[in-house]
Order: structure tokens, then C-alpha cells, then sequence
């Protein structure tokens, strides 16, 4: 079996990418989770570049990982600069790390018109940089910039500059398609050429602005390379880079390569998971592999299918992977549907019911509800069909006024009246938005009956305008998601009134929690 190397770069060449941005603690957080994940070498950050980086390399040095080695990035020696006297070769031994990768040019073009310098002074920056670490003791990478380019408009200049790095001692030449503009097979035969002609440890650094990263990075495993590197979720500064959440199984499952393991596979939804929590951003529902809705099935007919052959419309078993299967409940729905939703429920062998449900769930998608991201709000609907559903209040009625002069900001206020375990409760309280300030007073009510809901925070709000050429009397669909230390689950409203469609997820977003804490 064909062992790669994993080479991470989210903590680095990830937060290029525009609107991302690490603290300290997320960036030794996210190292970590890496480590456990398998990864054989952490592209921990440039460390000349700002305070923090430098921060991640002393505090990886003070508590070290388990297997994976923190790598420190920067640049080849300045133009005309000696390497004993160059502040970015400096700073990268100041790191004491175990790795280091310098980033050198290859492309003749960027040689002559960015750096502005001659092609036999690039060749010197590039020996004399890596040679001048190796002597250190460090594992060196050399970066080729825009190699496949620069091998495209003069191929015998780019291999001249990875034999100056491989004739260094460099331990690893690293091929990047920088601009990200290559197809598969101009990849794979550039490789090829490569180990023809230079030889050397190889790996691959792909940008995706063809939306080609991942399938040009297997290419190069194809070809020879055997260390490949990229980003958790395809970070990175515009398109991003290759996606390690798709390469690594793409490796091990497809092409029987190993990598990452059984193991770190199985630990690679929750990792992905993880960095799109600390980068502050949205899933992506259709992300291969990882996504929330990579083996979600929605038409009737796929739901039956997979329900008789797991095969049937997945090509892995989302176990390996970590995620896990789901079946979408909409007006495509079918009896299979309902049959594989309340699968293991004592609700399995009622085919009333579920005919019911079936009925009920088509009349109101027809109405403007949506629960392919709200099961918490069909699993209650299933319950309150059955005749199971626990009314946990009794609500009299709800006012939200907002506050607002030309002197001071909008200010929201709630009160609700509610009876709760027998017992009237008027509650009031402020909030940054009505939804805000109705979860704040509900709660205030709920408490003392239900002092659980305190592990219970909403974590997304998200509106859609049903009928929009109704223009502001048109209907809204709310979903809310919330999470407690168990689980996260959405619910959904809809109303012609933004705060009645808000209040109907809450209260949905609610009563699950407590409907799930009795069971």
C-alpha cells in the first residue's frame, strides 16, 4: 500500500482566505485537533509576519503535539542579502521548530518582473537559503511558486531551481500550482517529468480557482508525489486550496492509498466541523465527504432505495468519514420516507399514523413550511399526531415593542404571560432583536419549572421570504438551530408576521429540548 504524507496548511495559507481570521487560542485549538486527526506536518504559520504567529510557535514549543511536527513558512533570502544576515531566515530558526519551508520562485516571469532580479541570482537565493537551514539541522521544504506556469513558459529554468533546492538538501520539493489554473492532465504529465528528470521527494500544492485542486493533487499522487497538502474545508486566499476533507478519503478509499487511517478518517467531519465553527463560517451542505447533506436523500424513490441497499446512492459508507446518513422529510416524500424517519420508534409498524404524517407534512410545505433543516419541528409533529405531544405552558400572550428615538439605539423589550407547572408567570425582558428578547423572556418564565434549558443556546436565525411578490406582507419561513452539550437541531415557523413565524421555532426549538430530556 502506497503511504502520503499529510501536510496542513489552514493555520497558514487558511487564513489568507478573505473574512478569516484565528486567534491564538483557536490556532493551538485547531493544531491540535490535527495532531489527533493524523496529520503528519502542520503548516503552524509565518512567523515573521506578525506577533501572533510567532506566539503559536513558542506555545507549540512549550507543550508539544503529539506526532504531528509544526512546520515554520517564509521566504528564500532576499536579492543580494547573505542568509546569515536575512531577518525572514532568521526568524524561521528563532522557532527552533524540527521543519521549515522557504518559498521560492520558479517562473522566470516572476523572477525578472515581481522580484526584479536575474534568473542566476534566483537559482543563488534558492541554494543558498536551503542550504543555509539545512546546515541547522532542519527538514526543509522548498515551495516552488507557480511552478506549473513557470514550467509551462521555460521548463528548463523551473527544473534548474529544483535542482538547486534538491543539490541544497532539500528533503522535500514542493510543486505548486499557485494560480490554481491547471488542468489534471497538464499536472500529471508536468510531474511526471519531474521524477524523470530531477527526481527528489515530491509534493503537491494546489490552488482551486479552476475548481480542479483536489482532482489536480490526486493526479500528482498518480504521477508520483507523495506528499500532498491543503486546507481543512479548502481555506485559502481566493478559491482556496485543495480540500484535505475530500483528498485524504479520496486517497485512502479510492485509491488505496494510506494516509490518514481508519481512525483519522473516521475523525474528519468532526475536524471539518470544528474549523468552520472557530473561522466563524456556514457549512457547506454539498461539501463531498463531510458536508451535512453529502449522503442526505430527499426523493422518495432514492429513500426506499437506500433503505434496501445502503449502496444504492452513496458511493462510501458515511461512517468512514464520520457523518452520517440522512433522510429529508419534504412534499417529495414518499411512505419510505416516513417509514426510514421513524425507523427504531415505537411509532415504526403504525402505517395510520404515518400516512397522517405523510399528509400533514404535504399540506404544509404547500403552506410555506420547510423541514429538511428543522427535524426537530417533524419529530414534534410526529408526536403531537400520535396524541404524544406535552404542552410544557400555557401561553396568554406575547408583546415585543421596539424602542427608538434620534438619540440613543433601536431598544428591544418582550413580556410574555405564560402558565407553567400550574402557576401564572409575567415575565419582561430586553434583547438585541425581538427574537432575541422573546428566547430572553420565555426563558425567564420556563426556568424555575425547567432549569435544563440553561444547557439550550441558539446558535442560527436564518429568514426566507416565501411569496415574495407580495413584497412586506409576504409570508416568511424562520429556521432556528439551536444546541445543548449533546446536540444541535433546527425548527422551523411560518407566518405573514416575522415575529409569530419567530416565536412558532422558538417555541418548537424548546419544546424539543424538553420533549428530549424526559425520554
Amino acid at each position: 500500500m502506497k503511504t502520503i504524507t499529510v501536510y496542513d496548511t489552514t493555520l497558514r495559507d487558511g487564513t489568507q482566505g478573505e473574512g478569516i481570521s484565528f486567534s491564538l487560542h483557536d490556532k493551538i485549538d485547531i493544531a491540535r485537533r490535527l495532531d489527533d486527526l493524523g496529520v503528519d506536518y502542520i503548516e503552524a504559520g509565518y512567523p515573521v509576519s506578525n506577533p501572533k504567529d510567532e506566539a503559536v510557535f513558542d506555545a507549540l514549543a512549550s507543550e508539544p503535539l503529539a506526532r504531528a511536527v509544526p512546520v515554520a513558512f517564509g521566504m528564500t533570502r532576499r536579492v543580494g542579502v547573505e542568509p546569515g544576515e536575512d531577518a525572514t531566515l532568521q526568524g524561521l530558526l528563532a522557532t527552533k521548530t524540527e521543519a521549515v519551508a522557504v518559498v521560492g520562485k520558479a517562473w522566470d516571469f516572476h523572477v525578472t518582473k515581481v522580484l526584479r532580479t536575474n534568473l542566476a541570482e534566483n537559482l543563488a537565493m534558492v541554494r543558498d537559503s536551503v542550504a543555509f537551514l539545512k546546515a541547522t539541522g532542519r527538514t526543509v521544504f522548498f515551495d516552488a511558486e507557480h511552478f506549473f506556469d513557470g514550467y509551462k513558459a521555460d521548463g528548463e529554468y523551473a527544473m534548474r531551481v529544483l535542482r538547486a533546492a534538491l543539490e541544497a538538501g532539500a528533503d522535500w520539493l514542493v510543486l505548486c500550482d499557485t494560480n490554481g489554473g491547471c488542468l489534471p492532465e497538464e499536472i500529471e504529465a508536468t510531474v511526471a517529468a519531474v521524477v524523470r528528470e530531477v527526481g527528489g521527494s515530491l509534493a503537491i500544492h494546489c490552488h482551486n480557482d479552476s475548481g480542479l485542486a483536489v482532482a489536480n493533487t490526486l493526479a500528482a499522487v498518480r504521477a508520483g508525489c507523495t506528499q500532498v497538502q491543503g486546507t481543512i474545508n479548502g481555506l485559502g486566499e481566493r478559491c482556496g486550496n485543495a480540500d484535505l476533507c475530500a483528498v485524504a478519503p479520496d486517497l485512502e478509499l479510492k485509491m488505496g492509498a494510506e494516509c490518514l487511517g481508519p481512525t483519522g478518517l473516521a475523525k474528519l467531519t468532526d475536524a471539518s466541523r470544528f474549523v468552520y465553527d472557530l473561522a466563524n463560517m456556514l457549512m457547506v451542505p454539498g461539501q463531498p465527504y463531510v458536508g451535512p447533506g453529502a449522503f442526505a436523500h430527499k426523493g422518495g424513490m432514492h429513500v426506499a432505495a437506500v433503505a434496501r441497499q445502503r449502496g444504492s446512492y452513496e458511493h462510501v459508507d458515511p461512517a468512514l468519514v464520520g457523518n452520517t446518513r440522512r433522510i429529508l422529510v419534504s412534499e417529495l416524500s414518499g411512505r419510505g420516507t416516513i417509514l426510514a424517519k421513524v425507523a427504531g420508534t415505537r411509532f415504526e409498524e403504525d402505517a395510520e399514523l404515518q400516512k397522517k404524517v405523510l399528509d400533514e407534512v404535504q399540506r404544509l410545505e404547500n403552506a410555506g413550511y420547510q423541514f429538511e433543516s428543522a427535524e426537530a419541528s417533524f419529530a414534534l409533529l410526529v408526536r403531537r399526531l400520535a396524541g404524544l405531544a406535552e404542552p410544557f405552558f400555557e401561553l396568554d400572550h406575547y408583546n415585543v415593542v421596539i424602542k427608538k428615538d434620534e438619540h440613543r439605539e433601536a431598544v428591544t423589550e418582550a413580556t410574555v404571560k405564560l402558565k407553567v407547572a400550574g402557576e401564572w408567570q409575567h415575565t419582561v425582558a430586553e434583547g438585541d432583536g425581538p427574537v432575541n428578547a422573546l428566547d430572553a423572556a420565555l426563558r425567564k418564565a420556563l426556568h424555575p419549572a425547567f432549569p435544563n434549558l440553561a444547557e439550550m443556546n441558539l446558535t442560527d436565525y436564518k429568514v426566507r421570504v416565501i411569496n415574495s411578490g407580495a413584497g412586506t406582507a409576504a409570508s416568511v419561513r424562520v429556521v432556528i438551530e439551536s444546541r445543548d452539550r449533546d446536540e444541535h437541531w433546527g425548527t422551523v415557523g411560518v407566518s405573514e408576521n416575522i415575529i409569530d413565524a419567530s416565536w412558532q421555532a422558538l417555541v418548537d426549538s424548546i419544546a424539543y429540548k424538553l420533549t428530549k430530556d424526559r425520554e
